[in-house]
């Protein structure tokens, strides 16, 4: 059995199991309190879409808590379980991965408590809205700026490496399809393989980009579809003194991308906006609280940031990207 399809089939029994014990029914009368369930508030992304989300329960009047599923879906549930039993009024979630969101999707039903999604996606199962980047776009526009350059240095027959998030994620899918469409449409045709993320941790990334490196000794360039990997990535392109050799192109951002940016170290991002999004994603369960009805799916640009635009768009990275924590 895949381990997938066990994960899958464990959260299905234990959200029966909540259920059949009155776990899922929430307190007699609904607090005041907003409840954000995120895969894990170590990566920045994740952060900033919290406070976007904080900004507007407080403006509000709501309470506010960002529970951390540490990337475990059983975790997930769990926080869903005490957020539901607590009966919270209602609940934003950004799924470990869409295929296990309909089990906590299904738990929020019973109880009448509305649930928007915050990014990655869903299955299956009945939610308020869903707030989520426009990942394609974003990577294509990632790989068309990537492929511009690699054309520019004649490294155009050289192999492009990918470290993904999981592709077990909607938008990880749509990101991996976006950039590899725009290599195929410039002709760029060296493929150096795909890692896939279990940690999202640099180390993590750094291992990934040792091996790539290793083993594909024409590699000109690597696509890191999160932040803070990237960096990882950039060390051990470094270790193997291999740097000016590989262009990096990354996806979200962190305050570090704008000197690495500048520097050309990571010559592009697809930048989503995760900030915006948290508010986006915090008005449209408002609406549905105050009686209204938000649009189904909301979808975010990304910004396209690059070596030659940082300057530019930097005052609406600051905001919309870094939560106004870059000065």
């Amino acid at each position: 059995m895949k381990r997938r399809t066990f994960v899958g089939l464990a959260l299905a029994t234990a959200a029966s199991a909540a259920l059949d014990l009155g776990m899922a029914q929430p307190a007699a009368a609904a607090s005041k309190e907003i409840v954000y369930l995120t895969p894990g508030l170590d990566l920045p992304f994740w952060r900033y879409l919290s406070k976007g989300v904080e900004k507007v329960a407080k403006e509000k009047g709501y309470g506010f808590q960002a529970l951390d599923s540490h990337n475990s879906a059983q975790t997930q549930l769990q926080n869903a379980q005490d957020a539901i039993a607590r009966g919270v009024a209602g609940i934003v979630i950004s799924p470990t991965d869409s295929s296990t969101a309909p089990t906590v999707l299904q738990l929020a039903k019973r109880a009448n408590i509305p649930v928007v999604i915050g990014d990655i996606g869903t299955n299956s199962g009945e939610y308020v809205s869903f707030i989520i980047s426009d990942n394609y776009e974003g990577a294509n526009g990632v790989g068309k700026a990537l492929a511009e350059l690699l054309k520019a240095k004649g490294w155009q027959d050289g192999s492009v490496g990918i470290v993904s998030i999981s592709q077990a994620r909607k938008n990880g899918q749509a990101r991996t399809k976006g950039f590899k469409d725009a290599l195929a449409a410039a002709g760029i045709k060296g493929d150096a393989g795909l890692q896939q993320m279990q940690s999202y941790t640099a180390d993590e990334t750094f291992k990934f980009t040792q091996d790539m490196l290793t083993a594909n000794p024409d590699m000109r360039a690597l696509f890191v579809q999160t932040d803070q990997p990237a960096v990882g990535a950039l060390r051990a392109i470094k270790a193997a003194h291999r740097d000016g050799q590989v262009l990096v192109a990354a996806f979200d951002g962190i305050p570090e991308f704008v000197d690495l940016l500048k520097s050309g170290d990571i010559v592009v991002s697809g930048m989503q906006q995760p900030y915006l999004m948290g508010e986006k994603s915090a008005q449209a369960l408002f609406t549905h609280l105050e009686g209204g009805t938000p649009e189904k799916q909301i979808l975010v640009p990304i910004l396209v940031v690059t070596s030659k635009n940082i300057d530019q768009l930097l005052p609406t990275v600051k905001e919309t990207v870094f939560a106004n924590e870059v000065k």
